[in-house]
């Protein structure tokens, strides 16, 4: 999905001029309602996905640890109700970037511990803690031109994805 991500944005900013920009969120705009599903693909600039890409190696490695189709469930929940959220109480702006994707698998590493502690999961929320603590910072707002609305949505629909997946499944901990 790294990959991805590096290939989407090559050619959005190298062949089209950035042109898929316009795929990304428009909060209370219903056209982009479909649009939470594009924008983390999409990225301003270089430094914004490299900002974006170590981030979510990491903490996707760390899920998949869980096995493949945790990752992908938890994935689609968190992409989902961080673009829902984004797009009704975000400021007017053009949300883009896996920043909200990168908090919600930051958050999920976590909560996990919380809701269904194992020695995996608190090993993993231990590392998430210590190596990604200052994550935390990013939900303040600071640079316009950042989207902390995603961050601060990211990290919540993490906690939401965390309780749902501890729910519906007897153990997390281990792959599926």
């Amino acid at each position: 999905m790294c990959l991805a991500i590096v290939v989407i944005h090559f050619i959005n900013s190298q062949m089209m001029g950035g042109a898929l920009s316009v795929y990304g969120i428009h909060p209370r705009s219903l056209y982009s309602l479909p649009y939470i599903y594009t924008s983390p693909w999409l990225h301003g600039s270089w430094l914004h996905v490299l900002s974006n890409l170590v981030g979510f190696a990491v903490l996707s490695g760390l899920c998949l640890l869980r096995g493949i189709p945790f990752y992908l469930k938890s994935s689609a929940i968190i992409i989902t109700i961080t673009g829902i959220l984004v797009w009704i109480f975000a400021r007017p702006a053009v949300h883009i970037g896996a920043s909200g994707w990168v908090f919600g698998l930051w958050s999920l590493s976590m909560a996990l511990a919380w809701f269904q502690r194992s020695f995996l999961n608190i090993l993993i929320a231990l590392f998430v803690l210590v190596f990604y603590g200052g994550m935390v910072f990013g939900m303040m707002p600071g640079n316009r031109m950042i989207s902390f609305e995603s961050h601060i949505f990211g990290a919540l629909a993490g906690v939401i994805c965390a309780y749902i997946m501890t729910r519906s499944s007897p153990k997390v901990s281990k792959k599926s």
